[in-house]
């Protein structure tokens, strides 16, 4: 993250992601596959990094050896065709987009940090302060239900925060600054949704 300045002087928080080029490896219509997408690759790598099967499926649509792929679904299969590379040329300035990604792992965490439970009381006599409280019924049903919000692992899974703007985009260096804050760590892949 950094920040940059508009013309009234305002700095504003942004993100700064590189965004492909990638590829259109495979086009899933209703006719062959039952409904409508598109996978595109991204990131180039040397072809002993990929299995047999990766590299036999992008063969086929004549595509380099990528890294990852993504599906997404579309409306209108006609509107791309195999090997087309989407660039930072399909985006606006200004528009609103959602992205996901893997959010930062934080190890074991507590009730209050993990799912936001309140404190229990903090005058001298209390033995309640970070407790979860009573965690289930008695003898019937005689167990704790699967699901029940406890301490656990925080973090480390598939987050998505929608309506981020499109700041400023680079088309040079495929660059694109989104305004606040996205999943993940530095370096980590996103996936990106106008909307």
């Amino acid at each position: 993250m950094t920040q940059i300045f508009n013309s009234t002087g305002t700095c504003i928080p942004v993100t700064v992601l590189r965004v492909g080029p990638c590829m259109i490896t495979q086009i899933k219509t209703t006719n062959s596959d039952r409904y409508n997408a598109v996978q595109i690759g991204y990131s180039q790598v040397a072809s002993h990094l990929l299995t047999k099967a990766q590299l036999g499926h992008l063969n086929k649509s004549g595509a380099p050896n990528l890294k990852y792929l993504k599906e997404y679904t579309i409306d209108s299969p006609a509107d791309f065709k195999l090997g087309q590379i989407i660039t930072v040329d399909h985006l606006r300035i200004g528009e609103q987009v959602n992205i996901s990604g893997k959010s930062i792992g934080k190890g074991f965490s507590g009730y209050q940090k993990r799912h936001h439970f309140s404190r229990g009381p903090m005058s001298h006599g209390s033995k309640n302060h970070r407790q979860p409280g009573s965690i289930g019924a008695g003898t019937s049903p005689g167990r704790v239900f699967p699901g029940k919000k406890m301490a656990g692992r925080l973090g480390s899974c598939k987050t998505t925060i929608k309506n981020l703007q499109i700041v400023d985009i680079n088309t040079e260096q495929h660059f694109v600054l989104i305004k606040g804050s996205v999943p993940g760590k530095s370096g980590s892949i996103l996936s990106i949704q106008v909307r």
